[in-house]
C-alpha cells in the first residue's frame, strides 16, 4: 500500500502543480473577506470531485470556514480531522510583484507555503485513498478556516468542538526549517496592551504638579523584561511604545504593546498572571492592562507523541526520515491539542512562510501528501 500511493501521488505532479496554482492565483488575505467567497467555492468544487460533501460557515468579520467530509460513512464510525487555512499574509495584488512560478523542482508564489500547498496535500491525499480503494477505518473529515493569520477569532469556536468529536487531528500547517520537521510542540502566544495615565504638567514650571505617564513606563519595560526566562523558552518582548504630548510637558498618557511567547500551559498561566498583577510605582499614576494568552502552548504530551511515533514508522516506509521540533508560533494544533492526539506541520516543506522568498520543493511536499494518506489509513489512535 505504502509504495502504491507514492507512486500514484508521484504520477500526480503536474496535477496538484496545476491545482496549487488555481489555489494561488485565487489571492486571500485574511483582511479582505470578500476574496474568501470564490476561494472557498474553489474548495467546494475539490472536495465535490472526491464525493465530500461542504457545509459552508459564513463569518461575520471573516470571510467565512468549510467543513467537508465524505458523502458515504459508517454509521457510528470514528472520525478524524484534517485541519487548515486557506486565508494568507499577503494583500491583493501581490502577484503583479510575486508571481505564480514554478522553477525545476520549486513553487514560488503567495501563500504556496503557507498554506496552500498543504490544502493541496489534503485534496490529493483523500484522492489517492479513493482512486486506490482504500477506506479508511477513520472517517477523514475537513475545516479550512479564513482566519487564522489574524488569530482565528472566529473559528477558534468550531475547531474546539470539533476537536472534541474525533480521534485525532492532522494539522496542514508547512513543515519546520528546509529538512521538514513535524511541528510536535509550539509555543503559546499572547499579545498585551499596557495603558499608563498620569497628569500633565508643565516641565519647566511646575513639574511636581504632573505624574509622568513615560517615567512609569520605564519601570513597566524593565519588570516586563525581566520576566524573560531563555532556559524555560518564556519571552516577553515590549514591541512598540508611543506616550507624551511635547517635549516640555509632563507625559499624561503612554502605552506598551507586549508579545509572549511560553513553552508550557503552567508558563502561561504564570506570565499572564505577572503581567495582570502589575501595580504602578509612580505616584498619581493608573494602570490599564488588557489582553491574554491567545493561542495555549502545544506541548509533547503522551498522545501527541503517540501519533509522532505513527508517523515516523509510516515515513519510514516510504523512505522518510523524520525528525520533530518545536515552532516559536501558533497555531489552530495549538487549540486541538487539549483535547485531542494532534500532529502539526504536515504541510508543504519550503521556506519563506510570510516572506518575499516562500516558496515550497515539489518532490518533498508530494512525498508528504503521501505520508498524510497513510496517516489517513492508520487504525484509530483511542
Amino acid at each position: 500500500m505504502c509504495t502504491d500511493i507514492l507512486d500514484y501521488l508521484r504520477d500526480q505532479e503536474q496535477a496538484f502543480i496545476s491545482f496549487l496554482e488555481t489555489l494561488t492565483l485565487c489571492e486571500s488575505p485574511s483582511t479582505a473577506p470578500e476574496t474568501q467567497v470564490r476561494m472557498r467555492q474553489l474548495l467546494v468544487d475539490a472536495f465535490e470531485d472526491i464525493d465530500y460533501s461542504s457545509q459552508r460557515i459564513n463569518g461575520r468579520a471573516s470571510g467565512g470556514h468549510l467543513y467537508a467530509r465524505p458523502k458515504r460513512r459508517t454509521p457510528n464510525q470514528p472520525t478524524q480531522l484534517l485541519l487548515g487555512h486557506y486565508d494568507t499574509v499577503w494583500p491583493v495584488g501581490t502577484l503583479k510583484n510575486m508571481p505564480f512560478d514554478v522553477d525545476d523542482n520549486v513553487v514560488r508564489g503567495p501563500g504556496v507555503y503557507d498554506m496552500k500547498g498543504g490544502i493541496a496535500q489534503m485534496v490529493f491525499a483523500l484522492k489517492a485513498l479513493s482512486e486506490l480503494g482504500i477506506s479508511p477505518s477513520v472517517a477523514p473529515v475537513v475545516f479550512l478556516n479564513s482566519d487564522e493569520e489574524i488569530g482565528s477569532r472566529e473559528s477558534g469556536r468550531n475547531i474546539q468542538r470539533l476537536a472534541q468529536c474525533v480521534d485525532r487531528v492532522y494539522v496542514l500547517e508547512p513543515s519546520l526549517g528546509l529538512n521538514g520537521k513535524l511541528k510536535t510542540t509550539r509555543k503559546g502566544v499572547g499579545r498585551f496592551h499596557v495603558v499608563i495615565k498620569g497628569k500633565a504638567a508643565h516641565a519647566g514650571l511646575d513639574p511636581k504638579a504632573g505624574a509622568s505617564a513615560i517615567l512609569e513606563l520605564s519601570h513597566v519595560i524593565q519588570y516586563l523584561f525581566a520576566l524573560n526566562d531563555a532556559d524555560k523558552g518564556t519571552s516577553v518582548n515590549v514591541g512598540t511604545v508611543d506616550g507624551g504630548l511635547r517635549p516640555n510637558v509632563v507625559a499624561p498618557q503612554s502605552e506598551a504593546v507586549v508579545d509572549v511567547r511560553v513553552s508550557t500551559h503552567a508558563d502561561a498561566e504564570r506570565v499572564q498572571r505577572a503581567i495582570n498583577e502589575l501595580k504602578p510605582t509612580t505616584p498619581g499614576v493608573t494602570l490599564e492592562i488588557t489582553g491574554r494568552i491567545g493561542r495555549p502552548p502545544m506541548e509533547a504530551t503522551d498522545r501527541n507523541q503517540k501519533l509522532w511515533e505513527v508517523a515516523r514508522r509510516l515515513g519510514s516506509e516510504i523512505g522518510l526520515d523524520l525528525e520533530q521540533g518545536m515552532a516559536g508560533g501558533g497555531s489552530d494544533g495549538s487549540s486541538t491539542s487539549n483535547f485531542t492526539a494532534t500532529l502539526d506541520g504536515l504541510g508543504a516543506v519550503g521556506d519563506g512562510a510570510h516572506a518575499h522568498h516562500e516558496f515550497l520543493y515539489i518532490d518533498k511536499t508530494i512525498e508528504r501528501a503521501a505520508l498524510l494518506a497513510l496517516l489517513l489509513a492508520a487504525p484509530p489512535q483511542h
